[in-house]
Formats: C-alpha cells, structure tokens, sequence
C-alpha cells in the first residue's frame, strides 16, 4: 500500500494583493476513502448535503464502456454510496446548479437529478474530443472545457454550443468562476476570461498543466497538476508546492477546497483514492 501523504511545513512569505503574510503552510491527512472508487478523477462538494459526489472513470480516460460512475462520500471521508449513479463511459469535471448535478463525459454532459440519482437528460456535443471540467455562473450557464479541441463550450437554454476557442493558448482543463470571471487553467497557466466581452488575458503564468483549480478569493489559487503536485499560485509570486506525491505515483487530478473546513480533497486517479487534507490557507 501507497503511503497517504506526507505532512508538509513550508516557511514562506507569500504576498497577495496589498497585504504581505509570512505563514508556515501546513498540510496534514486527514482521512483517506478508496471502497469502491475505480479511476477518482474530480472531486465536488454540495453544501446543502454536506456530501461529496466523486466521478470514477473505472477504464481509460477515453474509454466508453458503461462502466463509469459516480459515487457520494460524507466530508468526513466515510463512503456513502459506491454506485450512485452507474451507466456513465469516463466521466470527469463537475458542477452544481440548484437540484441538478451536471459531468462531463468525454463528449457529453448529463444533468443529474441529485434527490433521485436519475440522469435527467445526457446532451451530446458536436465535435467534442475531451471534455473535462465544468463551472457554472449564478444563473445557471454552465461552461465546459475541452482539453483537446482547445475550445470552451457553454449549456444555457438546454442547448449546448461551441463557446470560445483558446487560440494562443492549449490544454483548457480547470475551470472556476468568480464575480462573473472565468478562470481556465491550460499548460502555460490561468486564463483570466470576461464572460462578457470574452476578452482573454494570462493571469498567472504557471507550466506543467492545471487539472484542478480552486480560487482561494484572494487573487490565489491551489492547483494540481495530475502528476501529484497541489500548488498555491498568484500573479507575481513563486509558486508554493502545498503537497508533492510525484515519487510516490499518486496523482492529484481535479481537487476540490472547503474554506470553512480548511480542507483540500484530492482524487488520486490510478491510485483509486480520495484524500484529504487539512491546510492552514
């Protein structure tokens, strides 16, 4: 058996916005789920719930089998249903709207019931090579991206269209939204995209690829790479390295982060986990 993790104290001054704080980051285990999860590739917290819904691509990230699902765990890292929605082929990034849960699955997007666990409806994307992760904005416009099309799609009237391409820039994967901004996370760093005028500016230069992304509200954002590194990053400083478990072979794909719980819980892949951490940030 794989190690969990490894309890990490960075002293760093790290500087954002008009304040300068000098902290020791730690990251401590928590707890750590594998019953019944095959491939965890994202990981999404409803606080309504207090649960945690965890996709499972169960085969190859491209691989449309039936046999991917998702699964609810407690926050406590206790697995409440394994197999709470089954049928799925690879499914990946998630994203809430009132009662609707909606995962993207290679080259669809199911909207799911979260009272009854029932797929109320499953749209096909036209052109869709690799759709990964989802943010929705208040009114319900859910944004996707397609890692290998280089492109961001957006579901708003029950209809899905292509929505903007990357040109100067590749690999969209993480996606979060704040204040009607939306940040994409691509091989060269986080985009920072005006919905509205879909103007696109690099926000933080970052390499090595951004699955998950979490604002922290401060103009700082934890990343993980899918290798296994989980990173604090903000424009103009150096990245701090929050957990690395690259040696080991555990990935880190697309992360989710509690504020109020200070917990960051990352889905391993291939390593068929769910860990989280407890963190000082």
């Amino acid at each position: 058996m794989k190690a969990t993790a490894v309890i990490i104290a960075i002293a760093s001054t790290f500087a954002i916005g008009l304040f300068e704080c000098k902290s020791e980051l730690r990251l401590t285990p928590v707890w750590s789920v594998s019953d019944g999860l095959r491939v965890p590739e994202s990981v999404l917290y409803d606080a309504g719930s207090g649960l945690l819904y965890v996709s499972n691509i169960n085969g190859k990230p491209t691989e449309k089998n039936n046999m991917g699902f998702i699964a609810r765990v407690s926050k406590d890292g206790a697995m409440i249903d394994p197999d709470w929605v089954t049928g799925l082929n690879a499914p990946k990034g998630m994203g809430m709207s009132g009662g609707t849960l909606y995962v993207t699955d290679i080259d669809r997007i199911h909207a799911i019931d979260t009272a009854s666990g029932k797929i109320l409806k499953s749209h096909h994307v036209e052109g869709a090579r690799f759709l990964n992760d989802i943010a929705i904005d208040r009114k319900g416009t859910v944004f996707i991206s397609d890692m290998d099309a280089n492109r961001l799609y957006m579901l708003k009237d029950g209809a899905v269209n292509p929505w903007l391409v990357l040109e100067d820039h590749s690999r969209p994967n993480g996606l979060f939204l704040e204040d009607g901004t939306l940040y994409a996370g691509t091989a060269q760093g986080v985009l920072k995209i005006d919905i509205t005028k879909k103007t696109v500016v690099m926000d933080v230069p970052h390499t090595g690829g951004i699955d998950g992304l979490k604002g922290r509200g401060d103009g700082a954002f934890i990343v993980s790479d899918w290798k296994g590194k989980t990173e604090l990053i903000a424009r103009g400083k150096r990245p701090v390295v929050l957990v690395d478990t690259t040696a080991e072979g555990v990935n880190a794909a697309d992360l989710e982060y509690i504020p109020g719980e200070k917990l960051i819980i990352i889905p391993t892949f291939f390593d068929n986990r769910v860990v989280a951490y407890r963190t000082g940030i």
